[in-house]
């Protein structure tokens, strides 16, 4: 008998049938003998309702919120009338359904009286979406003749007041999992886990930003001791390429911590960058497996690389965003300016995604969100001010149309070859690679080309990963 945690996304909440489906998952991993802890998601589509009407009850929009309302409950009402059969059940859900929604409505006329929408404002209104969820699949369990119960994680996972993105308390949240959630484990209850969100210590909602609900997963997953975390999306699992893009991509079977952990970072949608952080002290397995194709075994992530013949293992893409340079022949041995740069930027709260230095020292550029440019750019001029006067610094400016490529796949920098036969494909298919950025991780390399060639660099890549090396 092993101890899993089960996490499904938002996908696999998407309506009365698919939760019916992810029940049978549960119900079929017990009659195995399982222990089974579950962590779910909003339903499809209704984070970013939340979101959306709490932003408008702040401009004063009150008929979106009211509209979001009326629409969560027919969605919620619909949902709970076909899960569950028993009429007193069914009217128990009903009831604990609309309380939270109209706990929601309430939230958003505060927020429209007030005329302003705080972070932790924020926290509360989109927790709302998982805490819906978590009662209608454990009501249908129960109507299945399981002994389910959902839990808040509110109750279980303490965080920082850093609200919208919260850092988990870990020892804090291991002793509550210890005394509120592993009794029910072993007394053989279902617990149904809202993702997503936790509270501080003295009670507030909080959230982990969005995605979290993997992150949850995961902290649940490593506080019970569990033997390993399954992710359950609407893919097979962790893909060689975005199948849009490629569509010979085809499933990973075995990456590790480290290379799952660049493909989130470089834009892989699979699960949240943080979700391996709380259980790879562990050495827990995750794997990540398909609610509508639940035979497939998906892909297995382990503390340790696979190694293949050519190392490199997937490819990833980031569209839309900007190279920002900083460039200067007064810079050549000036100590400081790249620090203030990258102060300058953290300030604004702006993510750096590659970074490359020329060896002259005469100019370095970084990548960021192109949301993010307009505030960077600004930010830099502002600090190095004294510098541009004396045109120490030439210029600060931000480049359009760029898209960040990655290639992943753990040992790549220890591996003779592999980035030689990275460039030999792109200079075959005459594409410019604007920025080379390799070093940092032995796991991947990152490039940057102009966001017209970016289409054919990922499939002339894949088709390099595909044959293990050879080019064709």
């Amino acid at each position: 008998m092993a101890t899993l945690t089960f996490k499904f996304g938002g996908t696999s909440m998407g309506n009365a049938a698919i939760i019916a489906s992810v029940a049978q998952i549960i119900l079929d991993a017990v009659e195995q003998g399982h222990q089974i802890l579950t962590v779910v998601s909003a339903m499809s589509g209704v984070t970013n309702q939340l979101l959306d009407s709490a932003r408008a009850a702040a401009e004063g929009r009150t008929a979106v919120y009211l509209k979001t309302t009326a629409d969560l409950r027919d969605r919620h009402h619909e949902a709970a009338r076909e899960l569950v059969r028993t009429p007193e059940a069914q009217e128990a859900l009903l009831v604990e359904l609309h309380r939270l929604i109209d706990e929601f409505q309430d939230l958003c006329r505060s927020v429209a009286i007030l005329g302003e929408l705080t972070n932790r404002g924020l926290d509360a209104i989109v927790s709302i979406g998982e805490r819906l969820s978590a009662r209608l699949l454990a009501a249908h369990l129960q109507d299945r003749g399981a002994a389910a119960l959902p839990i808040d994680a509110t109750r279980l996972i303490v965080t920082t007041a850093a609200f919208q993105n919260a850092t988990p308390l870990m020892d804090k949240t291991r002793a509550r999992v210890q005394q509120h959630l592993v009794p029910l484990l072993k007394a053989g209850v279902l617990p149904i886990v809202t993702g997503y969100i936790g509270a501080t210590e003295t009670g507030i909602t909080t959230t982990l930003g969005r995605g979290g609900s993997d992150y949850s997963g995961g902290i649940l997953a490593a506080c019970i001791d569990a033997d390993e975390l399954w992710i359950w999306t609407d893919v097979d699992g962790v893909m060689t390429a975005d199948p849009r893009l490629v569509p010979s991509a085809h499933v990973i079977p075995i990456l590790s911590y480290r290379e799952v952990g660049e493909l989130a970072f470089f834009g892989a949608k699979v699960l949240h960058p943080k979700t391996i952080l709380p259980v790879m002290d562990r050495g827990m397995p995750i794997r990540v497996r398909n609610t509508f194709n639940p035979t497939h075994p998906g892909t297995l992530i382990r503390p340790e690389p696979e190694i293949t013949p050519f190392i490199a293992k997937a490819i990833t893409i980031i569209p839309d965003v900007h190279l920002i340079t900083v460039a200067g022949r007064g810079m050549i041995g000036v100590p400081g300016i790249a620090g203030r740069t990258f102060s300058a930027v953290a300030r604004e709260d702006v993510n750096l995604l590659v970074i490359s230095q020329s060896s002259s020292e005469q100019s370095f550029c970084f990548i960021v969100r192109d949301s993010d440019s307009a505030r960077a750019v600004a930010a830099i001029k502002a600090e190095l001010a004294a510098e541009i006067s004396r045109q120490d610094v030439d210029r600060v400016w931000a480049q359009e149309n760029i898209e960040v490529i990655t290639i992943v796949g753990a040992g790549m920098r220890e591996t003779p070859g592999v980035a030689a036969r990275i460039f030999g494909v792109l200079a075959e298919e005459q594409i410019n690679v604007i920025v080379i950025a390799q070093g940092s991780s032995d796991a991947n390399i990152s490039l940057a080309v102009d966001s017209k060639d970016a289409r054919r660099a990922v499939q002339a890549l894949h088709r390099l990963v595909a044959n293990n090396g050879a080019a064709g």
